[in-house]
Order: C-alpha cells, then structure tokens, then sequence
C-alpha cells in the first residue's frame, strides 16, 4: 500500500515498550511524529533516536508527539530506551501490521542478497490524522531538522 501526503493516516492498535496497547486515533488532536526504524540498538539506529531524544524538548514546544516503531519486542525496546534515555515509545510491530499498513516492510538487497526488512520512513501526521509530511531519506543524524523547517 502506498500513501501519499494529504490522505488519512491509518489508524492502528499496537502494544508499546511497558505493553500497553495504544491506537493512533488516540493522538487526535495533536501532532504525532510517526517513525519506522530497523531496529534497536544498531548504529544508525540510535543515531535516528538520540537525535530525536536531544530535540524532544523542540518537537514538543513544536506540538509533536514523537511515536517509534520497529518489530523489535516489547522487551528489546524497553531496554533500547533504558540505554538512550528516550522519553518517548516504541511501538513493537512484531507481526508487522503496522508495518503493511504504511508501506514500510519491503523487500532490500545488500551484497545481491534479497530480504525483507523496514523501510526507515517517518510519518507527519497533523491533529486532523492526516499525512502531512512523508520523509524517506532519513539522516539520521540530523533527523528532526528535517521535520522542523
């Protein structure tokens, strides 16, 4: 499925890091930073959300509510947030649902070796849930400059 800026973004249920289950309708009202992510505690990884970690306070005065996904678990999340301090959660998609809703399981190749993994991709979604913003060149070191203009 392939979204585009302007449509609703689909809402979902998933469990975050403490095993809550959260939906994105939830979020109505504000704005979420939705961003999928390979997985914790790789380099580029932790780059993406220490960034984030270290502008949190701009994305908030900015209106954003900043939401990971990867389909790590639950567990591996919370020990990746324990690690690097985020103050945000980490939504653990590990059937991949939410996955295939946003178009971010794909196929990649690395050395010619074909494998399904996540595409990194974030999601702006305003207070109405509607797509805002899709970035999918990531730099994960600068990521929320690409977010806040």
């Amino acid at each position: 499925m392939s979204l585009e800026v302007g449509q609703m973004a689909p809402d979902f249920e998933a469990k975050i890091e403490s095993g809550e289950t959260i939906k994105l309708s939830d979020f109505k009202g504000k704005k979420v930073i939705l961003y999928f992510y390979p997985k914790d505690n790789t380099p580029g990884c932790t780059a993406q959300a220490c960034n984030l970690r270290d502008n949190y306070e701009v994305l908030q005065k900015a209106g954003y509510v900043v939401l990971g996904i990867s389909s790590d678990s639950e567990k591996s999340h919370q020990k990746f947030i324990e690690k690097q301090s985020l103050p945000f959660s980490l939504i653990a998609d590990e059937d991949k649902t939410v996955h295939e809703l946003y178009g971010t399981w794909v196929e990649k190749s690395m050395y010619g070796r074909k494998y399904m993994g996540t595409a990194r991709t974030t999601f702006v979604i305003d207070e109405e849930g509607k797509i805002e913003e899709i970035i999918e060149k990531v730099k994960t070191k600068d990521h929320t400059a690409q977010i806040i203009k």
